[in-house]
């Protein structure tokens, strides 16, 4: 348990670095296209500080997949559930979604829907890098099986 906790904080703090490059990007898409001009500095802060902490909730996260004992389906909840709520919190304090049902109810889709369309990925591409092992090692055994039965000559 130690090396799990060990390696979030690592991973963790790797990513958090990211987190305020994340919010620059964030922050000239919407001087583009919400004609936001000034921030004040206390919007400036909690944005930096907010997106470094997602940032290191989410880098950290990705260790729940190192517990073997951990079912995968159940990595999968408790990592899509933490970062739904940390994706909603940090959107809610920054104000970049509104208070209310509708709103959130349609961060929810989104974040549903894009969690999906990230995993469906994910598993078609494991599943095919298995399928392309399987074969080199059905190929393999075979070769092996080949040289086992010819009788030696010489």
């Amino acid at each position: 348990m130690k090396r799990i906790i060990s390696e979030f904080f690592r991973r963790g703090f790797i990513a958090c670095g990211l987190g305020p490059v994340v919010l620059a990007i964030l922050y000239l898409i919407l001087q583009h296209q919400a004609d936001v001009e000034t921030l004040t500095i206390n919007q400036v802060c909690l944005g930096i500080f907010s997106l470094s902490a997602l940032a290191f909730i989410a880098g950290g996260m990705n260790v729940i997949y190192q517990i073997e004992r951990l079912p995968l389906m159940v990595a999968i909840l408790i990592h899509g559930g933490v970062l739904y709520i940390s994706y909603l919190v940090t959107y809610l304090i920054n104000d970049w979604l509104e208070w209310g049902v509708t709103p959130i109810l349609v961060f929810s889709g989104i974040f549903a829907f894009g969690y999906l369309v990230i995993w469906a990925i994910i598993y078609s591409i494991i599943k095919r890098n298995t399928e392309k092992l399987n074969i080199m090692l059905r190929q393999k055994q075979q070769n092996v099986e080949t040289i086992t039965l010819t009788p030696y000559t010489k």
